[in-house]
């Protein structure tokens, strides 16, 4: 589990890969997905690698697969389209010999099948070899080709057109034309030679027409036998085209996946130097510290399958730079992992904030989207996605915004389920109250108070509750919201002040939460300075203002009941309040002390943004100094005593040397450089404790447009039809459920879920 809330420890190998086995090698930790390579030829041309001509042979290969995916498409009956779909068991990278296998039977396949369809365009368009003055044309090049003869010819011609009742397949893109018919009549061997180049101009397919009866109806009957040949050859070349098709549909999907894990390991061989004697290649990974002993194994396992004599092995390195982020993730963490990274990929050995997003970020939606009728149907579509997880239909679709739902199925599923309880909490289930317990407010008090007869109740369908009569309010209701809200005239008003409160409360302890998330990564990198110098400051300046604010909010909820509702103060002006150093005689305190409680903290936010500003940076510059001085003492101790790095090639030296760089090239701290950063940050933190807690107040928002609109489809569609009765009132009800259904999907769910996604995403940013 370390490496949920963490990312891996990951270490800088160096692999020593045997020329004999180098190809198996990789091929074993390619199907392991345990390293990540690094370039060690960065200033060598792509075409001056050593494998490149493997790759090259990978690339025309799957130019061939392209061309039979074409030919499947294109000529294939009946059409499918599961080919392009990978296999069920993953084969593995081919060995050189099966490579070699696949590149002789697809370029085979794909020249009989080029053969093939030469045969059939030759079969359907037969020219003759004579002098012409009939034939056929398409249709769009007819009138041009009627003028130009008219021009040269001089009207010594006669020219007929007709079209022809049957479609011919174009030679060259396969499309179906109705061509048209062309019979010419001329006088004069100069006219007939004209009109025959103007035919091969135009590319038309020409045939004899002989001018006695006898001939034409011999070359007729020659015809029909020449049309059932063709069309029997015709009907063989097919067959055989499918059979090649079929084929093809059955070993593309493999040969596709073999083919790209061969070039995907050419590839990282090319990353790979050789050695000075050019037996053996040495690469450079990242690695996770924990899967060392599965490297080895896959090493040996490589070496094993080549039959080399000599093993393939790996030595440590020091990292010249910070190792990449690693967090392992499944099919139910992957998605909230994806959320986090889409803003930005936590730096090695940070806490992994994906982990609290799988209960803040569904959790946040759901308080915009809290519905039980909405939530049960999201959650419906998620379970059925989760059920479809291993459908490769689903998981390997084309279109981009399947895949990003079909990969978020499991954050749409606790989406769905966390709105079904805050749909619970607020009491709401399409828009209409829920009653499973009994409602704590009676009216017979508030009638009897107030004198309302029968004939105000009857025509005041909503009325204001007042909890300061006497035996109206019995005390709170057992979760949630009480139902009785949903007939006051005042429940929009009460749900405008729960909300938004809410709301508050919610962003201010989710902010802080993200605060005291750097404590641990502080700790963790052993930086207490910024526990003390950046952390701390922070948290004070939040809690002491905003902190505060939710303070007074839950001690006026718990002080204030609804007996003395009434002269409850007004939060709002203790907090302006609070920064004037005033006190307001309209609006009584919450509590005894409390400007000078309210002084105090005023105090102490202000205070923290100096230690914000200066603290980091001065305390830099004095390590620096101190640490500097540190260092003169010491040479001039050693003076010239001090021996040389005796192994020069050692990569640990080698850095060493680098960061160190030398008395006179150390890096020397520059406090007007950290001075202007503190500062930038000091500005960004305390401007946006106060834009982003407002922000959050679309948590408020985005919930009570989502209540209104369910009011709005409830009342203007629905709540009308079922007062219809008869038949045809069930025929308007059955209409306009179908348009109430088709609504509440597109706006409510669609729409509207969409919408409280990207604020939900916005916030967690």
């Amino acid at each position: 589990m370390g490496s949920l809330f963490r990312s891996e420890e990951m270490c800088l190998v160096q692999v020593f890969l045997q020329s004999g086995s180098a190809y198996n090698c990789v091929s074993e930790l390619g199907e392991l997905g345990l390293i990540e390579f690094r370039d060690l030829n960065p200033n060598v041309n792509a075409f001056q690698r050593k494998f490149v001509n493997e790759v090259r042979r990978c690339e025309e290969m799957e130019k061939t697969f392209v061309f039979l995916e074409q030919e499947i498409k294109r000529s294939l009956s009946p059409a499918v389209t599961s080919f392009l779909h990978p296999p069920g068991p993953v084969p593995l990278a081919p060995q050189p010999r099966e490579l070699l296998a696949i590149e002789e039977e697809s370029e085979r396949l794909a020249r009989e099948l080029r053969e093939v369809c030469v045969c059939v365009c030759v079969c359907v368009h037969m020219r003759a070899k004579s002098v012409f003055v009939a034939g056929v044309i398409p249709p769009w090049k007819a009138p041009a080709f009627e003028r130009l003869l008219w021009r040269a010819c001089c009207g010594y011609i006669i020219v007929d057109f007709r079209e022809m009742e049957e479609t011919m397949e174009l030679s060259d893109s396969g499309e179906l034309v109705q061509w048209t018919v062309f019979l010419i009549s001329f006088w004069g061997e100069q006219v007939g030679q004209k009109v025959k180049k103007i035919c091969d101009c135009f590319h038309t397919h020409t045939f004899a027409y002989p001018e006695s009866a006898e001939e034409r109806e011999g070359i007729m009957h020659g015809l029909q036998r020449r049309i059932m040949d063709i069309t029997t050859v015709l009907s063989q070349t097919e067959r055989y085209l499918q059979q090649l098709l079929v084929r093809s549909v059955a070993l593309l999907p493999k040969w596709r996946v073999q083919v790209l894990k061969c070039k995907a390991m050419q590839m990282v061989l090319n990353l790979c130097s050789p050695s000075v004697t050019d037996k053996c290649l040495i690469a450079e990974a990242w690695c996770p510290v924990q899967k060392l002993q599965l490297l080895q194994s896959a090493l040996i396992e490589g070496t094993r399958k080549s039959g080399s004599g000599v093993n393939s092995f790996y030595n440590l390195l020091q990292p010249p730079c910070s190792p990449p982020t690693l967090f392992n993730t499944n099919s139910f963490t992957a998605g909230f992992q994806g959320i986090v990274d889409t803003y930005g990929v936590a730096r090695y050995q940070e806490v992994n904030p994906a982990v609290y997003t799988i209960i803040t970020f569904p959790f946040l939606f759901a308080i915009m989207f809290g519905d039980v009728g909405h939530g049960f149907l999201v959650t419906l579509a998620a379970l059925w996605m989760v059920w479809k997880e291993r459908d490769p239909t689903m998981r390997n679709s084309s279109s981009e915004i399947w895949k990003m739902l079909f990969g978020g199925r499991y954050v749409i599923l606790l989406m769905g389920l966390f709105s079904i309880y805050t749909g619970a909490v607020y009491n709401e289930c399409f828009s209409k109250g829920l009653s499973p317990f009994s409602s704590s407010w009676h009216l017979k008090p508030m009638i009897h108070h107030y004198n309302w007869s029968e004939d105000v109740l009857r025509m005041n369908r909503y009325l204001s509750l007042d909890p300061n009569v006497t035996g109206v309010f019995q005390g709170p209701y057992p979760f949630g919201i009480d139902p009785i809200w949903q007939l006051a005239n005042n429940h929009l008003t009460f749900l405008n002040s729960y909300k938004m409160k809410m709301s508050v409360i919610i962003g201010v302890i989710h902010m802080t939460f993200g605060m005291c998330l750097s404590l641990f990564n502080y700790t963790h990198f052993g930086d207490m300075s910024s526990v003390f110098l950046v952390l701390l400051p922070e948290v004070v300046f939040m809690l002491s203002l905003f902190g505060y604010l939710v303070f007074m909010v839950l001690y006026k909820w718990i002080v204030f009941g609804p007996q003395h509702s009434d002269h409850a103060p007004s939060i709002l002006i203790h907090f302006i309040d609070m920064f004037l150093f005033a006190q307001n005689k309209a609006n009584p305190p919450l509590y005894s002390g409390q400007m000078i409680v309210q002084k105090v903290l005023v105090v102490l936010a202000l205070s923290s943004v100096p230690v914000l500003l200066l603290g980091k940076p001065l305390y830099l510059y004095f390590r620096q100094r101190k640490g500097l001085r540190r260092t003169l003492v010491s040479v001039s101790a050693c003076g010239e005593q001090c021996p040389p790095v005796s192994d020069t090639s050692s990569i640990n030296a080698q850095l060493g040397d680098q960061e160190r760089n030398g008395l006179g090239e150390e890096k020397r701290f520059d406090i007007a450089e950290a001075l202007v950063h503190q500062v930038i940050h000091t500005i960004e933190f305390c401007l946006g404790c106060i834009s982003n807690t407002a922000s959050y107040l679309r948590l408020w928002a985005l919930s009570l447009a989502h209540t209104q609109l369910s009011e709005v489809l409830w009342v203007m569609m629905l709540r009308f039809s079922l007062s219809l009765e008869g038949f045809m009132g069930s025929v308007v009800i059955a209409l306009i459920f179908s348009i109430f259904a088709m609504l509440t999907v597109s706006v409510l769910l669609i729409m509207e879920g969409l919408s409280a996604f990207l604020h939900a995403l916005r916030l967690h940013w």
